[in-house]
């Protein structure tokens, strides 16, 4: 694995990321919007994913997605973290583990920006105090467009997937994951190594991800062209 592009590349995304917090800090508008805006994203992607929830064999993954991936959580921490992971954990750990973990900071630094865009553009049609409703964000998400950066956000998602997916298929994973626990430990990296145990252990439950992936992909990937054209009821399936 090469190491030192890759933590350039971590590198840059960290400083857009530290960037736009401290951004959001002092911008009262982003200060108040955003908790509405990922608030009614986490409630949509509840209901957008109940079925998968409700399948006993699918929970596990389906809830990691809803927490770590598409999760309205801060992942500061956990992406602080990656940058100093490579040169120790890529001597443990293989590649595509190490990936899954890159490809959900890419997300979150993206699915960051988006929002920012987003909660900036809600801010203009005076909303009030309270909660956003089904058209604020309609509106918005057509408003504010790149078509290409949110396909790149969904297929970035089922990266992380499928990385994951690959990886409990090979032999042995789950001892170096238990190997790396005293070294992630010992070096402060707790939040990394937390997400890739729980990553791997809701794919091992899962039992191949293939037919799972496809239908979040298919699903997040009719729902945006719904909201792109102007659709009625965008996140309402069937999503055929």
């Amino acid at each position: 694995m090469q190491s030192n592009p890759l933590q350039e590349r971590l590198a840059r995304r960290l400083r857009w990321q530290q960037e736009a917090h401290v951004l959001e800090k002092q911008d009262i508008v982003l200060k108040n919007m955003l908790p509405k805006l990922r608030a009614w994203q986490a409630n949509r992607l509840q209901k957008s994913f109940a079925h998968f929830l409700a399948d006993p064999k699918k929970r596990p993954a389906a809830e990691f997605f809803l927490s770590d991936l598409y999760g309205d959580a801060d992942f500061m921490q956990r992406d602080a973290e990656a940058a100093r992971i490579l040169p120790v954990m890529s001597r443990l750990l293989p590649e595509n583990l190490l990936m899954a973990a890159v490809d959900a900071i890419e997300l979150s630094v993206l699915s960051h920006a988006l929002d920012m865009r987003m909660a900036r553009t809600l801010a203009g049609f005076k909303t009030g105090s309270g909660a956003l409703n089904d058209d604020d964000y309609c509106k918005a998400y057509r408003q504010v467009g790149l078509r290409r950066l949110r396909q790149q956000q969904i297929d970035l998602v089922m990266d992380v997937g499928s990385r994951l997916d690959a990886v409990v298929k090979k032999h042995g994973i789950s001892r170096l994951l238990s190997a790396s626990r005293l070294p992630a430990r010992i070096l402060g990296l707790q939040h990394l190594q937390s997400f890739l145990e729980r990553g791997f252990r809701a794919f091992n439950h899962l039992g191949g991800a293939k037919s799972f992936l496809n239908a979040i992909h298919r699903q997040e990937s009719v729902i945006s062209t719904r909201l792109f054209a102007g659709q009625a009821e965008p996140f309402k399936p069937p999503f055929n």
